[in-house]
């Protein structure tokens, strides 16, 4: 069978990453219900049983590994948690996680002049690739880690 290599749309790509945290959610025990398909906000809903404490999480995802962009505003960070999932279209598929707070996100923020798109560094001391983030899935249970 030929492998599938060509370029994924952004929508794709998304889905990817989106299921993909699902699956590893469900996996540590979690209840996941993912959100209606770009919708602004969130992208999960999680909680644990018996279900009195819910966290709301928003996941980008990226093909390879670059900055992530965030659009003209980083006062429109929603959720508890970001998880970012890059490197989903290698082949084999070896996407790598990076899990922040909204305030982490914003600190790692790099704002273009005129109004244009805001991006979150992958590298440098607020970058999304620090080795804090990486496969931190201990933080969506302990707030302050």
């Amino acid at each position: 069978m030929a492998k599938d290599i060509q370029k994924k749309s952004t929508q794709i790509t998304g889905n990817i990453g989106l299921y993909y945290v699902c699956y590893q959610l469900s996996r540590r025990g979690w209840n996941v219900l993912p959100t209606a398909r770009n919708a602004k906000g969130i992208d999960i809903v999680a909680y644990k049983e018996p279900g009195e404490d819910f966290i709301s999480i928003q996941v980008k995802t990226l093909s390879g590994r670059q900055p992530v962009p965030l659009g003209k505003s980083r006062e429109k960070i929603a959720g508890d948690y970001w998880i970012i999932v890059t490197n989903v279209s290698a082949e084999p598929p070896d996407p790598h996680v990076f899990i922040l707070r909204p305030d982490e996100v914003k600190q790692g923020t790099v704002h273009r002049k005129n109004g244009g798109t805001s991006w979150l560094n992958r590298k440098g001391p607020k970058g999304y690739e620090s080795a804090d983030y990486q496969d931190a899935w201990h933080r969506l249970e302990d707030p302050t880690a």
